[in-house]
């Protein structure tokens, strides 16, 4: 059974604190609490990232990355979100973590079924993307799940060679 979550958005100070590694600050102004997989190292560049991101662009902060938040439990299971607002395309790229902890029990499934719910709901958005390096068999093992089609591939400076799959929305 998929476990029910929603995405929490975060604030412009909440990602700030984040980014700078301020964990006592961070959950003071979170929404949702925050575990230390949130505040730790390991998400420290993808908070930096949407902290800059919306400060140059205001708009996507109700897009990007927030906290992956099981309903049932009332706990932060991960992070997940989109890379930024719709492109002048209507594409938008998915993103999504998930805690150690809470691995192997479906809620990356869940973030994606959220995500992909969300894009068909908003009627700027005609494409979602996923890029997913071709040795990370447990993602690709999820998008293969679902109606993506394999669209090229791309290098990203983090991650390396990534193979990009997209589904209509």
């Amino acid at each position: 059974m998929t476990p029910r979550v929603r995405i929490v958005q975060l604030s412009a100070e909440t990602l700030a604190a984040l980014a700078d590694g301020e964990a006592a600050s961070a959950r003071a102004s979170s929404p949702v609490p925050l575990n230390d997989y949130l505040t730790g190292p390991d998400c420290r560049a993808i908070w930096t990232r949407r902290a800059r991101q919306v400060v140059e662009t205001p708009e996507d902060l109700p897009w990007i990355t927030g906290v992956l938040w099981d309903e049932d439990a009332q706990v932060a299971v991960g992070r997940a979100g989109y890379h930024g607002a719709p492109d002048v395309d209507g594409r938008v790229e998915v993103g999504y973590g998930i805690d150690p902890d809470f691995r192997r029990r479906g809620y990356a499934r869940a973030a994606l079924v959220a995500l992909l719910d969300r894009a068909r709901r908003e009627p700027g958005v005609h494409t979602l993307r996923a890029t997913i390096s071709p040795d990370n068999e447990p993602s690709l093992g999820l998008i293969r799940q679902f109606d993506f089609v394999e669209n090229g591939e791309q290098w990203d400076e983090e991650d390396g060679l990534e193979i990009i799959y997209e589904i209509p929305v």
